[in-house]
């Protein structure tokens, strides 16, 4: 007998959808299969075999969600790109401590079950896996009527790598003289979208205004851009950590320069952040210039262009810079490190 419930469609919840669901979001899952999968879609636990080769293995998870930028995705109409954000918020976390990515999970929570707008979201999240390597080995979905509308939904998501102890990033041999590298951001990634939405008044705002080609953003919409997916850097760094001497690393995410920077640096040193050195992205001179924001605000909320910052030794900086550039990554010296009392001088 196959698996249905009148009573509980009439409940709003119509569980022949999540069926479908999965049956769509099967060939994306496929895409991120590794040799550590034992596991296939379905089961009640994502089964993952430890890869061989680690001395000390040590498993580093982390967890974060995409926040308020889902908004511009309702508004949008646009799925597919909001996964990668839930990935990279998640795998640039775990790589800060030189881990790579083993798996990946995620959670949808949705007013109602659609099952091609689910499969869109799970595309994204399976292109974020792609790109860091990481395998999507489950996830769940909660139809909810009644607590999220209909035509929303809440995206979340949770890795785990590995990493030798003895090669964990813990800033305990950082020092003076020690450079700083920063990688790029592809935008706004997906912090301080709160105040991109009272800045921008997203929620009275109409799609047609929201994909006007703008001047300032060098004829590309404001949706366009803020949707842009947030960056992963995960193989590019994972690449360095095998050729430089990496002492710290940050992802810059919500609290800006002043909140994560310092989370890679210990007591008693600072990172002296040359200003002039920052490629700012014309989408933070927008919001800074229509918010009327302070320029200390904006860095200390936004990733200015800078999604990631990584501390070499001073005689690694010139090696570091041509690994990251032949990963494709556009890295520069963003400053170095003093002896400080304030872990961020911005000058």
């Amino acid at each position: 007998m196959k698996s249905y419930s009148e009573s509980y469609k009439d409940a709003g919840v119509d569980i022949t959808a999540g069926y479908k669901a999965v049956e769509l979001m099967k060939t994306h899952i496929a895409w991120t299969m590794t040799s550590g999968v034992v596991s296939d879609i379905g089961g009640f636990g994502g089964l993952f075999a430890l890869p061989e080769g680690y001395r000390k293995p040590v498993l580093v998870s982390g967890t974060d969600g995409v926040g308020t930028k889902l908004k511009l995705s309702f508004l949008m109409e646009k799925y597919d790109t909001v996964g990668i954000d839930c990935v990279a918020m998640c795998v640039n976390d775990v790589i800060c401590c030189g881990a790579k990515p083993l798996f990946f999970l995620d959670y949808i929570a949705c007013g109602k079950n659609v099952p091609e707008k689910i499969a869109d979201i799970v595309k994204g999240v399976a292109e974020g896996c792609v790109q860091s390597g990481a395998a999507l080995i489950g996830g769940e979905t909660a139809e909810m009527p009644g607590f999220y509308p209909e035509d929303e939904f809440d995206l979340a998501g949770y890795t785990t790598g590995i990493v030798d102890r003895d090669r964990i990033i813990d800033n305990s041999r950082m020092e003076e003289g020690d450079v700083v590298i920063g990688l790029p951001s592809s935008g706004v990634h997906s912090n301080g979208f709160s105040l991109v939405r009272k800045v921008f008044d997203i929620d009275h705002i109409t799609k047609e205004e929201l994909t006007k080609p703008l001047p300032e953003l060098s004829g590309k919409s404001l949706g366009e851009t803020l949707l842009t997916p947030t960056k992963i850097y995960v193989k590019p760094v994972l690449k360095l950590l095998e050729e430089a001497d990496v002492k710290g690393i940050s992802h810059i995410t919500g609290g800006g320069f002043y909140e994560n920077i310092p989370r890679s640096i210990p007591a008693g040193l600072g990172a002296r952040i040359e200003k002039k050195n920052v490629r700012v992205l014309p989408i933070f001179d927008l919001i800074q210039k229509r918010g009327g924001i302070s320029e200390h605000d904006m860095f200390n909320t936004y990733n200015m262009g800078v999604g990631m910052s990584i501390v070499v030794a001073k005689q690694d900086a010139k090696k570091a810079l041509q690994v990251l550039q032949d990963q494709g990554e556009e890295a520069y010296v963003l400053g170095e490190i003093i002896r400080s009392e304030d872990p961020v001088v911005l000058v």
